[in-house]
């Protein structure tokens, strides 16, 4: 049966809903395995659908959303010009995402570099950096360098603190002894008291922001440890190892803080209380006095 043939029979058009008799000169197509009402659709509401399907990208395929069905779709033939520019723009479109990828892993590996030889200087000193690294081979220094942001960073995420919590609260009713060193004043409670219950604990990495307070503490690190070396440990002449001393010991006072800290917080989520709601604590009063 020819196209004309069915159209004498009533169709509709599944995208607008409009039928043959509306306009007798709408071009219909049957794109699908589909039957029934949804058989046939003007050929240039398809067109409409499938563009608001593709976005833009006239390459993508669109299937029907009833049998699902992939539709034909063809494009008229195109000049040798305007072929081999074709060519070049789907080249350069898939060429331009690894491209990409690749210069944004060369940016942070450069920056990476960077960052391990301003470290070095400012560990051992700048003059002294600088012959380190003039000695050193180069292809050491390529690797090598870069290694110097990543060990900082793994060496934040490894929370020392938190097993040292762990500890203190399984041996918690052994270290009462806490409680006459860190009191508890009026109103608070003391650092080494039992608790109720075991409060829920967010993980660390949960959070977007935990993620970049490691990622900062982890860089600004080398330039703390520094300060503090110069601050703490001004008669030692070495700077590496007054370096090294200020590190350890910003980090001992920054975990003993910590684990304090967190403690404290624990307390306080494992003694908390919900209270009544104000109408049913006035219905449980009267209650009371009648």
């Amino acid at each position: 049966m020819s196209q004309r043939s069915c159209l004498s029979l009533s169709l509709s058009c599944w995208v607008c809903f409009a039928t043959d008799e509306d306009d007798r000169t709408a071009e219909w197509v049957r794109p699908c395995r589909c039957r029934g009402s949804t058989k046939w659709v003007h050929q240039v509401c398809l067109q409409r659908w499938v563009d608001e399907k593709q976005r833009g990208n006239s390459t993508a395929r669109v299937a029907c959303p009833q049998c699902n069905a992939e539709y034909l779709i063809v494009f008229p033939k195109l000049g040798p010009v305007v072929y081999v520019l074709d060519l070049a723009d789907r080249l350069i479109s898939k060429a331009c995402p690894f491209t990409a990828a690749g210069i944004m892993v060369g940016s942070i590996y450069w920056t990476a570099v960077t960052y391990g030889a301003v470290t070095v200087m400012q560990v051992v000193g700048h003059k002294e950096g600088l012959d380190v690294m003039e000695r050193a081979d180069p292809l050491f220094l390529l690797i090598g360098l870069p290694t110097i942001p990543v060990m900082l960073i793994l060496g934040k995420m490894i929370r020392w603190e938190d097993y040292v919590l762990r500890f203190w609260r399984k041996y918690s009713n052994k270290l009462q002894i806490l409680n006459s060193i860190f009191p508890g004043q009026k109103g608070h409670i003391g650092i080494g008291c039992p608790v109720p219950r075991i409060p829920a604990e967010a993980s660390p990495l949960a959070d977007h922001v935990s993620a970049t307070r490691i990622l900062c503490g982890a860089l600004v690190f080398p330039t703390i440890a520094t300060i503090v070396g110069k601050l703490m440990f001004s008669s030692v002449n070495s700077n590496l190892q007054r370096t090294i001393l200020g590190g350890i010991a910003f980090v001992a006072v920054k975990g003993a803080f910590k684990v304090y800290f967190k403690q404290q917080q624990y307390q306080r989520q494992a003694h908390r209380k919900i209270l009544n709601f104000p109408e049913a604590e006035e219905a449980w009063t009267d209650r009371q006095t009648h």
